[in-house]
């Protein structure tokens, strides 16, 4: 991984984290314990699911450019697809507060989301590569006599 790629990581993972603590804190005061344990496994789902998904989307990237934006839509359709079938898997469960669980993946997710695009706005991508131009521009240049 690149120094890009890690600090675009890190910048969207603690914004994520911080609101997920906030959620469990939040939990455990409404809900109590099974609050606290819904939103800290909301948390982690968030985490786990939304930075594997980046990852491989930064590899793709590198390795297929032209797979990027269909390789993007493709992921956010797992995630959600992997979030429902938790959700559906956990929906009577007694081992933690489901809505606790749901409304803290909700804002993590939301926090990820916004951050992700605002580093993606900030980051300083280069839209050619310098090599390969000054390479075009020393393949045509030449003595003109």
């Amino acid at each position: 991984m690149q120094s890009t790629d890690a600090r675009l990581l890190a910048n969207v993972s603690v914004p994520s984290l911080a609101t997920g603590a906030v959620g469990v804190v939040i939990s455990a005061v409404v809900a109590g314990g099974q609050g606290a344990i819904g939103a800290a496994i909301g948390t982690v789902l968030v985490l786990l699911l939304m930075g594997s998904g980046l990852v491989i989307l930064q590899q793709t990237a590198k390795r297929l450019p032209d797979l990027f934006q269909m390789m993007g839509l493709l992921l956010y359709a797992v995630q959600i697809l992997a979030v429902a079938i938790f959700m559906i898997a956990f929906k009577d469960t007694t081992l933690f507060n489901v809505r606790a669980f749901a409304f803290t993946l909700l804002a993590t997710v939301l926090v990820w989301i916004a951050f992700q695009a605002r580093s993606y706005m900030k980051a300083r991508i280069l839209y050619v590569n310098p090599e390969s131009a000054e390479s075009k521009k020393a393949e045509t240049a030449g003595s003109r006599t």
